[in-house]
């Protein structure tokens, strides 16, 4: 049987992390945090700090902004939940770092599909505002609209959160 694998997705500050947290911790399994996240500068240095401080002892936390697909071949194990906050974050380290998105989304893809323990993904929705105003911006938007159709097609479940409460996508 193909284990769990859970897709998060939502607005910013809508629950989200604290909805796979939730799901992680309450799957009985050892849970490993997938932290995309890089301190570039002061705030975000604080806020990876915070999110650290939400999570317990019992946590193990790996910081892996780009090979997300090769962690998850080492990483996936029916006796941990991996927890991938957030494709976001590791769309942009691949955009600003030069990667082929699509490239890199098709292995993070194969891995989610071959992966030997269950893993929850966290994204944003990004794609229900406005149309950016510059290129950069819609190339990212459109970048991240491609990798959340293509990770929410490989997982199990999908749930969307809005406001705190959960919509069940699939």
């Amino acid at each position: 049987m193909k284990p769990r694998t859970l897709f998060v997705t939502g607005g910013a500050r809508s629950g989200k992390s604290s909805h796979a947290l939730a799901e992680a911790e309450k799957s009985g399994l050892s849970p490993v945090f997938i932290a995309t996240a890089q301190a570039g500068d002061p705030e975000m240095a604080a806020r990876i700090d915070r999110h650290r401080g939400e999570r317990g002892p019992q946590w193990t936390t790996i910081e892996c902004p780009v090979a997300l697909a090769d962690l998850i071949a080492e990483q996936a194990d029916p006796s941990r939940i991996l927890l991938i906050d957030c494709l976001t974050l590791w769309t942009s380290n691949l955009m600003f770092g030069g990667y082929d998105i699509a490239a890199e989304t098709a292995r993070l893809a194969a891995a989610i599909e071959q992966a030997k323990g269950p893993m929850i993904l966290v994204t944003n929705e990004v794609g229900l505002g406005i149309v950016p105003d510059n290129a950069l911006s819609r190339e990212f938007r459109d970048a991240a609209g491609r990798v959340n159709q293509a990770v929410a097609a490989a997982c199990s479940e999908a749930v969307m959160i809005v406001s705190g409460l959960l919509l069940r996508l699939k």
